[in-house]
C-alpha cells in the first residue's frame, strides 16, 4: 500500500459499510471493507491499518471481543460506531480498546472530523521521525518525564514503571503525557477531552458528558495498567467534581 494510510470498516450493514467507506476514501485512506468480526481481525493483522471503524452489532463476533483480539497485535485507533445508546456498552467498548464511540445515526461530517483529529496525534516513533506534530502545548518531540518511577518518553511513545515498560493504547499514553505536562495543574475532563481532538485547552467547543464520561473510563483503565490506586495515587490524582492532575513527588 506504499505510504497511504490505510482505513479499516468493520461493518454488516451494506449501507453504512459504503457510507463509512466513502467518509475515509474522502479523508485520504486506502479503504478495506469487511462484514464480519472475524474478516475484520484477520484485515486487521493483514492491512496495518492506521484507523478501524466497528460495529458493536456483528453476525458472528461481538464487536467488543474484535476490539479485544485487535488490541493484542495494532494500535490503530478504533471508533466504535453503535446503534446501542445505554451507557454500559460505551462503556465496555471503551474498556475493550476503542478510542472513541459514535451512536447511529451519525452525520459522516463528525465522523470524518473524529478522524481527523485522531490522525492529528502521532501513531508511532516512526509519524515522529517524518515530522508528525506534538500534541499541543508540547515544546518539541523529544519530551522524556521521569516521575515516582514512571518514566515516559514521547519520543519513543514508551511508558515504564520501576523499569518494567508498559503496554498503553493510544490514547492512555496522550492522558499520562498530558498530565505529565501540567504537573501539578488540574486539567478538567472537559480540557482532557479536547487534548484528545487535538484543540487548544481554551477553545470553548462543546463538550457531552458522554465525552467526559469516557475520558473517566480511558483514565481508569490508565490506572489499572499502572496499577496504581485512586485512594492512595502515586501518579493520577483525583479531583473530585474537577478533573484529574498529577500526583505529588513521593521523596
Amino acid at each position: 500500500m506504499g505510504d497511504a494510510r490505510v482505513g479499516l470498516v468493520i461493518e454488516d450493514d451494506h449501507d453504512i459499510r459504503e457510507l463509512v467507506r466513502v467518509v475515509l476514501t474522502q479523508a485520504g485512506f486506502d479503504v478495506i471493507a469487511t462484514s464480519t468480526g472475524a474478516e475484520g481481525v484477520l484485515a486487521a493483522k493483514n492491512s496495518d491499518p492506521a484507523v478501524i471503524t466497528l460495529d458493536l452489532g456483528l453476525p458472528d463476533i461481538d464487536g467488543f471481543e474484535v476490539a479485544r483480539q485487535i488490541r493484542q497485535f495494532s494500535d490503530a485507533y478504533i471508533v466504535m460506531l453503535t446503534a446501542r445508546a445505554e451507557e454500559l456498552d460505551t462503556l465496555i467498548g471503551l474498556e475493550s480498546g476503542a478510542d472513541d464511540y459514535l451512536t447511529k445515526p451519525f452525520r459522516p461530517r463528525e465522523l470524518r472530523a473524529r478522524v481527523a483529529a485522531m490522525m492529528r496525534r502521532p501513531r508511532s516513533t516512526a509519524e515522529l521521525a517524518n515530522g508528525a506534530a506534538a500534541p499541543s502545548g508540547a515544546a518539541n518531540n523529544a519530551k522524556s518525564y521521569r516521575h515516582n518511577g514512571l518514566d515516559l518518553s514521547y519520543d519513543s511513545r514508551t511508558v515504564a514503571v520501576d523499569g518494567n515498560e508498559l503496554s498503553l493504547t493510544r490514547t492512555e499514553f496522550d492522558l499520562l503525557y498530558a498530565l505529565l505536562e501540567a504537573g501539578r495543574m488540574v486539567r478538567t475532563k472537559a480540557d482532557l477531552v479536547r487534548r484528545l481532538r487535538d484543540e487548544p485547552y481554551d477553545v470553548g467547543s462543546y463538550i457531552s458528558e458522554a465525552d467526559e464520561r469516557s475520558v473517566e473510563v480511558h483514565m481508569g483503565n490508565l490506572r489499572k495498567k499502572l496499577g496504581d490506586s485512586a485512594q492512595n495515587p502515586r501518579w493520577l490524582q483525583t479531583v473530585r467534581g474537577v478533573g484529574y492532575r498529577l500526583a505529588p513527588e513521593q521523596r
